[in-house]
């Protein structure tokens, strides 16, 4: 931990331990997760039509995802943005000297924040898992649809998330349910490790994260943050048609773990 004055400053090392805590209490809560990466990621390389792309990583909390595609791709560029100081802190430290990604601050909620992006072209793909499910429904169509003019035509969106299909099927999504209860108590049968909460109850108590912290006291609501405004499969998906995107679905799933794909019209 080195010193500015007397404020300490977050290290790469330091960051990087924060993270893989991060990694490990995502990957208690969704066992599943790296194979989400993996097809995320395999698709971007099969997708985006070059072999050097320019990918737009939404909601990128500590750059989990964005590492797991550099190391897939490693002539990628991809431009990481999010509104949360204490993930972007970590993400910065953590990817310090590497000139392939960079981290910029913006809200996907409030209207102009591609232009935070500075992009000198379209991008090729837009990357997420696990982060847009917070968007309210209005928001989350406006910014689909501010995504749509970062894109090139034909440009993917590719979002990993928990999004389930709507009520008008009761007894098979009560069932689904039951199953991934039962694979979890065969998973865990002690319970699970470290919790999102627990993470980041001991990240505000880190003198070192205090500046971040107090940062982001100031900026939203952490229960309305940490939401699930949009966890319908249909809100996402009329949203991205109404944006432009010509085709979408999903492309892999386990129960409502799913990775969803929408390309960009012409």
């Amino acid at each position: 931990m080195a010193q500015i004055g007397s404020r300490p400053q977050l290290s790469q090392d330091e960051a990087r331990e924060w993270i893989r805590r991060w990694d490990l209490q995502q990957e208690d809560n969704m066992p599943d997760r790296e194979d989400r990466f993996t097809a995320l990621t395999d698709t971007v390389a099969e997708g985006a039509g070059r072999p050097d792309p320019l990918v737009v990583d939404l909601g990128c909390g500590p750059g989990s995802t964005s590492a797991r595609l550099l190391d897939r791709i490693p002539a990628a560029s991809v431009v990481a943005v999010d509104a949360d100081p204490v993930m972007l802190a970590l993400a910065r430290a953590a990817h310090d000297g590497d000139p392939r990604v960079r981290f910029v601050s913006a809200d996907l909620r409030r209207p102009g924040w591609s232009t935070a992006l500075d992009l000198d072209r379209p991008a090729d793909a837009a990357i997420s898992t696990t982060a847009l499910h917070w968007l309210a429904p209005e928001a989350l169509a406006a910014m689909y649809a501010e995504l749509a003019g970062v894109l090139r035509p034909g440009g993917l969106l590719l979002n990993g998330d928990h999004l389930r299909e709507d009520d008008s099927a009761p007894v098979l999504a009560k069932l689904g349910q039951a199953l991934i209860d039962r694979e979890d108590q065969r998973r865990f049968p002690d319970g699970h490790e470290e919790s999102w909460k627990g993470w980041w109850a001991a990240a505000e108590a880190d003198p070192v994260l205090a500046g971040p912290v107090a940062e982001r006291a100031t900026l939203w609501d952490q229960t309305d943050h940490h939401g699930w405004a949009t966890r319908l499969l249909s809100t996402h998906l009329d949203a991205l048609r109404a944006a432009g995107f010509t085709e979408v679905g999903t492309l892999w799933q386990r129960g409502e773990n799913r990775l969803l794909c929408a390309v960009r019209g012409a």
